[in-house]
């Protein structure tokens, strides 16, 4: 079922880039079809439309610019689009010639609810090739100049922007066709202006190799911007005397293609911006300083509206849907993690690495991890000695799985039974070992790391850990326990990469052994196993029974770290992306599960090991991540109250 949620308050806004059916120099047939166009997507709930360049006219009109009933007739097309406007909750950008001072200019006409905001010319004509626009155009003007037009008095010049009052993160900046593809584009000036939406109206025809190039423009430019970029191009009914148009409508956001209408396909390219990203993306990002120096800012409104989301919300944002794009990052991960764990070993004169295995996923990784190390040192996998330490809640599964992964890996293999020496330790501080507490369960912690640092420091070795990012969000790790190594290779990696970090490795390997073993290993259910094993031997302490699935806590985890999100709009994202698995009620349970431990652990990271950054969430005190220990969530969970499920 599709979530429908308040678009203004998270941020979101529909939009289109369509190129509307045209016949060349015919301005009321294609005034009509703009209109259409416009009842259409209003219809859709979308609330700003980028039509091509001289949308009006069509761009191969040549010689024909010259002629005043072609001009007239522009312009008393604009006139029926602006009272056609009237009622509408969408901006529709028109491309036509003005005049203005006793010279053309290629523009883009503004337009929104009947009234026309404001005309912006083109800067950048092209006069090479099969172009030749200097022919009847000038560029456009920096400083913007009262027109009267179409039967209004507005603005015209290039400097200028749309910004919505019910909506600050809605700033419009419009460039025409050969400005993206000048050297120094109008949108870099709009987008430090405070544009967070830049839209091209374009005639780009088509030669071979050109849709390429022509995506790579629009998604690097919004990269580059930290905004959304509408590319709305000439298609078909244009002029073929010499070119081809094929209607190539593209949407970004942030470098990311949302929506595209293939070359020739009469396709529209519809989707939603997400405003809070963009201005979020820009907050953090310390170079993007901003310049708005002679710009106009005009003002208009909307009314708010409800959408469901139809771009993708995807449930694992950590990791890629692609299959070759997600073996691509597993292995990118793998080789980050090795260089990193080989240098710092290298440089500490480590004589052997030492890992404690349990049978688990992040040991598992962790191991994978090493051994590349140990190729990247040019060592024998035998340098690595992976240890298990068997306690309470010790299953016979996860320690076989351990043995086995050990021995097909090639490395070091070696148990050390630590039953007695809990029981020891329960004595000094007289815990019951029938009380199965949280001192009863990092009691067992410690000791591992006891036995796994005294073991290193004996061997010259180098403690490697193996906790993961989602545990380190949750706390989920015992202070100076598993918490402690001399290097945490994982705490990069969210769990639910971790898996697949895994599962590419046993799809690769060639090793039917190695992949077996991995294959059980990921079907095992995650736990500490510190709690005594159920009467059948099967683990008893399962972690997303406790804590919350870890698909959930990574989700959340991402867009707090990564973007800033309020409660609310994560809680939303989360409807759409598990609208399928999720009740409601269950998403809001684990979001506040998820935010009291996520401020309640903050002492646990603020004194991590080192460890390899590989993504663009870190929790490290190093990397992206500060924030006080005894910080107060208040707020947030004041916020998450008011949620409504």
């Amino acid at each position: 079922m599709k979530h429908s949620f308040p678009a203004f308050e998270n941020g979101f806004v529909r939009v289109a880039a369509a190129s509307p059916a045209l016949r060349v120099a015919d301005c009321a047939y294609n005034t009509a079809q703009i209109i259409e166009a416009m009842q259409a997507y209003a219809a859709q709930n979308v609330q700003l439309l980028c039509l091509p360049e001289f949308s009006l006219t069509g761009y191969t009109c040549s010689d024909l610019f010259l002629q005043a009933p072609l001009l007239r007739g522009a312009e008393k097309g604009l006139s029926e689009i602006l009272e056609a406007s009237k009622g509408l909750n969408l901006i529709t950008l028109v491309g036509l010639p003005v005049r203005h001072n006793g010279k053309l200019y290629n523009c883009a006409a503004v337009v929104c609810s009947g009234e026309l905001l404001g005309l912006v010319p083109k800067t950048w004509l092209p006069n090479y090739g099969e172009f030749y626009e200097k022919r009847h155009f000038i560029p456009g003007m920096q400083e913007a100049e009262i027109i009267e037009y179409a039967g209004q008095e507005t603005l015209i010049g290039t400097q200028l922007l749309f910004a919505c009052k019910q909506m600050p993160d809605f700033v419009l900046g419009v460039e025409i066709c050969e400005d993206l593809w000048a050297p120094v584009p109008p949108s870099c000036g709009h987008a430090l202006a405070g544009a967070t939406v830049i839209a091209n109206l374009s005639a780009s025809d088509e030669t071979i190799g050109k849709a390429a190039y022509r995506r790579e423009l629009v998604s690097g430019q919004s990269a580059r911007l930290l905004c959304a970029y509408l590319y709305a191009d000439a298609g078909h009914g244009e002029s073929t005397t010499d070119m081809t148009f094929a209607g190539h409508n593209l949407i970004a956001e942030n470098g990311e293609i949302l929506a595209e209408a293939h070359p020739f396909a009469g396709e529209e390219a519809v989707t939603e911006l997400d405003l809070g990203r963009m201005a979020q993306e820009r907050r953090r990002n310390t170079s993007f300083m901003p310049h708005n120096e002679g710009y106009t800012v005009v003002e208009f409104e909307w009314m708010p509206v409800q959408l469901w989301l139809t771009r993708d919300v995807s449930p694992t944002p950590f990791v890629p849907q692609n299959a070759a794009s997600r073996a691509e990052r597993c292995e990118l991960i793998l080789r980050i993690q090795a260089e990193g764990l080989a240098k710092r070993m290298e440089h500490t004169h480590a004589r052997c690495a030492v890992v404690g295995i349990s049978g688990g996923l992040d040991s598992c990784l962790a191991l994978l991890v090493a051994v590349r190390a140990c190729q990247v040192l040019g060592w024998a996998p035998k340098k690595i000695v992976a240890l298990t330490m068997p306690c309470f809640g010790t299953t016979k599964r996860t320690r076989s799985n351990a043995e086995i992964l050990c021995e097909a890996l090639g490395v070091s293999f070696g148990e050390i039974n630590i039953t007695n020496t809990v029981n020891s330790h329960f004595a000094d501080i007289g815990q019951d070992p029938h009380t199965y507490d949280v001192t009863f369960e990092n009691c067992q912690a410690r000791v591992r790391t006891l036995e796994l640092m005294d073991y290193a420091n004996k061997n010259g070795g180098f403690v490697i850990g193996t906790g993961d990012l989602s545990e380190l969000a949750l706390g989920w790790a015992t202070y100076n326990g598993d918490h402690m190594s001399m290097y945490g290779v994982n705490a990069g990696v969210p769990k639910t990469l971790v898996r697949h970090i895994v599962q590419y490795v046993a799809d690769t390997c060639g090793n039917n052994t190695l992949r077996g073993v991995l294959l059980d290993i990921l079907d095992t259910p995650v736990s500490p196993e510190l709690l005594p094993t159920a009467e059948d031997g099967t683990i008893a302490q399962q972690t997303e029974k406790l804590v919350g699935p870890y698909e959930l806590h990574d989700f959340y985890l991402y867009y707090v770290l990564r973007f800033g999100f309020s409660p609310t709009k994560i809680y939303h994202l989360a409807r759409t992306a598990f609208a399928e698995k999720y009740e409601p009620e269950v998403l809001l349970h684990w979001l506040k599960n998820f935010y009291r431990r996520f401020f309640a652990q903050q002492f646990k990271r603020s004194c991590l090991p080192d460890g390899p950054k590989v993504g663009s969430v870190t929790l490290s005190p190093r990397g992206d991540w500060r924030m006080p220990s005894d910080a107060c969530n208040a707020l947030w969970m004041a916020e998450l109250e008011e949620i409504q499920p």
